[in-house]
């Protein structure tokens, strides 16, 4: 069973899943959430006051639209593209993430269009 959640940056509403599992489960937790997105290549990821432990299925390699949480920060993640540390097209995360749900649609255009300090509201 997954919950849907809506991500809201600037003007623009993302519709998302978050699967159940553990992560899945701590981020719903931390709902609702307003604070500012920041940009790293194709990937926007922003603080989330939210706690797990890397789950045995973390991954370094991810796909376009998938939502992950990165434990360093702690971040809540959203790829859509290469990132600085990709080795082909491929989304890639700086180190092991948590993939806990991921973008209904991811609309990669939409996405590149953000830039840091924009506001975000996930709920």
């Amino acid at each position: 069973m997954s919950t849907i959640i809506y991500i809201e940056i600037g003007p623009h509403r993302l519709e998302a899943e978050i699967y159940d599992t553990p992560t899945g489960r701590a981020i719903l937790k931390a709902l609702p959430l307003h604070t500012q997105i920041i940009t790293w290549g194709d990937e926007i990821y922003f603080r989330v006051n939210a706690k797990a432990p890397l789950e045995e299925d973390a991954v370094e390699q991810v796909a376009i639209g998938d939502l992950a949480y990165w434990p360093t920060m702690p971040a809540f993640c959203i790829f859509f593209g290469p990132t600085p540390v990709s080795i082909d097209d491929e989304p890639r995360a700086a180190s092991p993430v948590n993939v806990f749900g991921r973008l209904v649609e991811p609309d990669v255009e939409l996405l590149r269009n953000f830039r840091d300090g924009e506001p975000v509201t996930v709920s």
